[in-house]
């Protein structure tokens, strides 16, 4: 015991110092704290009386002692309320002076949420200087800021404000898109004061652009919300709104009715003038108050991290009492060596088990890429005899009763090719292993095949498609025009599905354009059915649709919007949907794309067997078929009769060699699975004595987990099974026309 006494004096002492440093008041520190407050307290007395010219004196006193102590962010708040002040006292000069140097300061301390505040009502300054290109630049920054923030409230407000100065610059296109972003988001965040003054300045764009009935939709629900929430200002916009587009529609009993109660509510507001005259100065003492909570917590916290400043120079000076302690602290931690070497061997084992996780997960990776090669080889061998032998009867003149039978059959069979598909197509998206393939091609043609390929679809469900194309939109671009059509079949199908005695939306407008890339807007609009706010979030997950019951009634897998989303991020856009239980749905997705300047070839249209038989005499050309299925040999075969042409038949790959060996063939298709050696082998062996034979593989595999293999055998081309039989004609006929040329 004796032995730690002098250690028990030295720590009493150390901690009796540091004790008497934090109650120790930093005199100048708090008397500039205090005097900050006491101008603060009188500028907001001020502001209370409507006294706004004294108040402005005060908040001059409260910046003069703020920036002798160098309160950065203090000094960049009270310069940005100064401005908004300055601003509600029509003295706009001072009030751009006061805002730029409140944004050089929150520029150089990092903080944006202030920042993107101060542009704001930059741009509000310049609104009403009339300077409207100055305050679109302004309202955009301050947009950008608060999206890198997650502030959406603020963001839907900055996007009213560019509508606004759209509609000044008579941009009217551009203003409609802000505005449409500004109502979605006011209405996801319940801000009901820039929804009504959205709402209102969409119908006046709208009338301008001469959409007026949407645009008297538009003010009436405008005028709705304002009227219900005692917006006095809005409601009387609304009317004036209102007027103007029934008058242009020739409504001029409607628009007199709304002139009236326009100049009545004028004359209502004129008379309260100074009671709205109180309401504004209540705002501005609300956002004071603002102001002086963030100033006192900002200088708490500079007043706290000088007491620890000053803690630590006292530390320094008693850096013996910390070698003491250390002395225990080395005693404490032997004491806890034992632990600390328990919790290294759990490490060690819990580092084992998480390899031993990792390995296992890589090992189910790769055994659900070869379930799915195996399973999609199994059920695609079948189906070419299912989709082969349903084609083949309709064609043979079948019985009227069995005609309904037979389509039944081949549908099923063709429903069950597009579910392996597209669980293909998700394996591939998962695993990265989509290559985009750009194209030149026309985005208006290309959007209107797609319509008119659907159109029997809409009118079974008695729908109309319609199709509004940008006019500031080019139509020649360069893209993965084939992932655009997967994109646009789906969503479009979708609607098809899920709507009845209605209307189906398409539109394709222009976002914006830097250099050759346009930003490219699509949406897809319906007034089905719709989807509720708690099934929104899962829609664009893989086999998910609205419920069961919707899954049992329209039909369908749930794969559509999960392929959908894989395919636009892979185009590197993005998506997001917007409907409402009952009255439809939108889908809207953004992806880059190049413009075109160049002239666009149409592919010239290719005449197959059963048009000009005298291109090709027919009855010299020898096929072998090299297929170990027996229902597959007789459909390949019988197809082949139909276009005229004559075939051997093996059943194995060393036959097939031999066979090639003996005869001279001009064509061989190859299956890929098959007893003995595979197609891969015997292709192989066929290729060292002759390089030049036309060699098919005819298979079932997915082609991509195969390809280095079909390319190292070196066939010709590959037919995935089950093919659709003009794909296959052309391939032939192509093939033979290349010998005859020979």
């Amino acid at each position: 015991m004796p032995a730690f006494k002098p250690f028990i004096l030295i720590l009493t002492t150390f901690l009796s110092i540091v004790g008497l440093a934090q109650n120790t008041p930093n005199t100048n520190r708090e008397l500039i704290q205090n005097n900050i407050n006491y101008h603060l307290k009188q500028a907001q007395h001020n502001l209370n009386n409507n006294t706004y010219y004294e108040a402005l004196k005060n908040l001059d006193a409260a910046l003069a002692q703020a920036q002798k102590a160098n309160l950065q962010k203090d000094i960049a708040l009270i310069y940005a309320f100064k401005g908004k002040l300055e601003l509600n006292l029509n003295e706009p000069n001072n009030a751009i002076t006061s805002l730029n140097k409140a944004i050089k300061i929150q520029d150089s301390i990092d903080d944006p949420v202030n920042l993107a505040k101060s542009f704001q009502t930059l741009g509000l300054v310049n609104l009403k200087n009339k300077s409207f290109q100055k305050a679109l630049n302004y309202f955009t920054t301050s947009k950008t800021l608060f999206k890198n923030v997650d502030l959406e409230d603020h963001v839907a407000e900055a996007l009213l404000l560019e509508g606004r100065t759209f509609i000044l610059l008579e941009e009217y296109k551009k203003a409609k898109i802000a505005l449409k972003e500004a109502i979605i988001l006011a209405t996801e965040n319940n801000e009901l004061t820039i929804k009504t003054e959205a709402l209102i300045n969409m119908a006046i764009t709208c009338h301008n652009l001469g959409y007026l009935r949407k645009g008297l939709e538009y003010a009436k629900e405008g005028l709705h919300i304002a009227t219900i929430n005692n917006f006095t200002s809005k409601r009387n916009e609304a009317y004036l709104t209102l007027s103007n587009i029934t008058n242009t529609l020739r409504k001029y009993k409607d628009s007199r009715a709304y002139l009236k109660a326009y100049l009545d509510l004028s004359d209502s507001i004129r008379n309260l003038k100074k009671e709205k005259r109180i309401n504004t100065d209540q705002e501005l003492n609300t956002s004071f108050l603002e102001v002086k909570e963030e100033l006192s917590k900002t200088n708490e916290k500079l007043k706290m991290q000088e007491i620890e400043n000053n803690r630590k120079t006292l530390i320094s000076f008693l850096s013996f009492a910390l070698i003491t302690i250390l002395s225990l602290l080395t005693f404490l931690l032997y004491k806890n060596n034992n632990i600390r070497l328990k919790t290294n061997v759990m490490l060690h084992k819990k580092n084992g088990e998480l390899l031993l996780a990792k390995e296992k997960a890589e090992l189910a990776s790769k055994t659900k890429a070869n379930f799915l090669s195996t399973v999609t080889h199994e059920l695609r061998t079948p189906l070419y005899a299912v989709t082969g032998l349903s084609t083949m009867l309709l064609e043979e003149n079948p019985k009227p009763e069995q005609i309904q039978h037979l389509k039944s059959l081949k549908f099923s069979g063709d429903h069950l090719l597009t579910f392996i598909n597209d669980i293909l197509q998700i394996n591939k998206i998962e695993a990265n292993k989509l290559d985009l393939d750009p194209t030149p091609f026309n985005l208006y043609k290309k959007i209107n095949n797609i319509i008119l390929a659907l159109e029997n679809s809409a009118q079974d469900n008695n729908n109309k498609i319609s199709l509004e194309y940008d006019k500031e939109l080019p139509e020649n671009f360069i893209a993965d025009q084939l992932k655009l059509s997967q994109i646009l079949i789906n969503l479009i199908g979708n609607s098809i599905k899920f709507t009845k005695d209605g209307n189906i939306w398409i539109k394709a407008y222009k976002i914006n354009k830097i250099d050759k890339i346009y930003t490219v807007g699509f949406e897809v609009k319906d007034n089905g059915i719709g989807i509720s706010k708690e099934k929104q979030a899962a829609m664009f997950e893989s086999f998910s649709q609205g419920s069961i019951q919707i899954n049992r009634k329209y039909g369908g897998t749930g794969l559509g919007l999960y392929i959908v989303k894989g395919l636009i991020s892979i185009l590197k856009g993005t998506t997001f949907i917007k409907s409402e239980l009952g009255k439809g749905t939108s889908f809207f997705f953004e992806i880059p794309m190049e413009y075109n300047d160049g002239e666009i070839i149409n592919e010239k249209e290719v005449n197959y067997f059963n048009t000009n038989k005298e291109d090709i005499d027919l009855e010299k050309i020898k096929i072998l078929v090299v297929e170990d299925n027996k229902i597959n040999q007789m459909i390949t075969k019988k197809i082949l009769a139909k276009m005229g042409l004559n075939c051997d038949v093996v059943d194995n790959g060393e036959d097939a060699v031999e066979m090639v060996k003996e005869r001279e063939y001009h064509i061989v298709l190859m299956d890929i699975h098959m007893p003995g050696i595979s197609g891969i082998e015997a292709t192989k062996r066929i290729r060292k004595f002759d390089k030049t034979l036309t060699i098919f593989a005819l298979t079932a595999v997915t082609i991509e987990d195969k390809m280095q293999e079909f390319q190292d055998a070196e066939f010709t081309d590959i037919i995935p099974k089950p093919f659709k039989q003009e794909e296959f004609q052309k391939k032939l006929y192509l093939a033979l026309s290349e010998k005859k040329e020979l």
